[in-house]
């Protein structure tokens, strides 16, 4: 396993971090066996892995409460990001989306994160979060503004209740304001061989100002890990929303992974592995946020670091997502 720093925090975090998203169960992606959720997560920390990343809305809760129990006594061997903002039991707030008879709104009051954290630390057992990430920014027209809402995750660092902060699913103009009121450790965007160009922004100002970048969604929630055909029936969560599942679109990119597949017989590698050996080498020290639900899964994820692309393959890789996306 490869480790990097992350901002300014003095903590070595694997390159590879494992998302419990899918172990929530919830509607996005169906049922998740517990079990099977934890021994991923050993499997994981076995690997090198020691980045977890969650959310009280995967799941409701679920998901950060399986964690929590899979790292019972090995909470010292791990780092654990997880969020605040969505939440699903106020009336008041910025309507985020409705799901499984639940309505979510976004709200990022102090009281409001304050809640969220306590909730957070009792799930997780643990009396602090190494990271914590406001899940999306507020609307305009519903407060509080950035500098408020960085007072409070600054007040909760100073409280030792949380160890850094993060970002999640912001512009680069988001990272320019919340940073002038405290210090931004990670940006958690979405990055895949699809979505690269909408990131250069953000990226070239994380350089500049020694923030970490964590792309998430790396495979395009499925679509680039070589499973999918056009015979797949995709009827549960934001992936019936994807607009690379629609006929047309996943026609052109199952033609750019069909061309992938010599590099993949070249580098004795899955298409997965692939992608995600890629990804680890579109800027230094990425780290990149996948979600397994199968031991075979996370394992192949881990292998990906023995793989080194050649110039000339990046090259051409680079200019098949050119022909695919423009």
């Amino acid at each position: 396993m490869r480790y990097t720093k992350i901002g300014k925090m003095d903590i070595n975090v694997s390159v590879i971090a494992l998302g419990t998203f899918a172990m929530g169960g919830d509607s996005n992606w169906g049922p998740c066996d517990d079990e099977e959720s934890t021994r991923i997560i050993h499997k994981a920390m076995d690997l090198g892995i020691n980045m977890f990343d969650s959310a009280p809305v995967y799941g409701l809760g679920h998901s950060e409460e399986m964690l929590g129990k899979a790292i019972s006594g090995r909470r010292d061997k791990v780092f654990i990001s997880t969020k605040c903002g969505l939440r699903w039991d106020i009336d008041e707030g910025y309507i985020h989306r409705q799901r499984d008879g639940i309505t979510l709104r976004r709200s990022l009051m102090p009281e409001s994160i304050r809640e969220e954290v306590e909730r957070s630390l009792k799930r997780l057992n643990t009396d602090y979060i190494d990271l914590y990430i406001p899940h999306w920014q507020t609307m305009a027209g519903y407060e509080p503004s950035k500098a408020v809402t960085m007072e409070a995750l600054c007040l909760l660092k100073k409280e030792g209740k949380i160890r850094g902060i993060g970002l999640s699913n912001v512009s680069a103009e988001d990272i320019q304001e919340n940073s002038k009121y405290g210090q931004i450790d990670l940006v958690h965007n979405r990055f895949s061989m699809l979505e690269r160009d909408a990131q250069k922004d953000v990226i070239e100002i994380c350089k500049e100002k020694g923030i970490a970048f964590q792309a998430h969604s790396p495979f395009q929630q499925g679509i680039l890990a070589g499973k999918i055909t056009l015979d797949t029936i995709i009827e549960i969560g934001s992936r019936a929303g994807n607009k690379w599942y629609e006929k047309e679109n996943l026609k052109k990119v199952l033609v750019m992974l069909e061309k992938f597949k010599p590099l993949c017989d070249k580098y004795s590698c899955s298409l997965s592995g692939l992608v995600l050996a890629w990804t680890l080498q579109q800027i230094p020290n990425m780290i990149v946020l996948c979600g397994s639900r199968k031991i075979a899964q996370i394992e192949e994820n881990a292998s990906a670091l023995d793989i080194l692309l050649e110039e000339s393959d990046l090259a051409m890789i680079d200019r098949t997502i050119n022909e695919t996306i423009n």
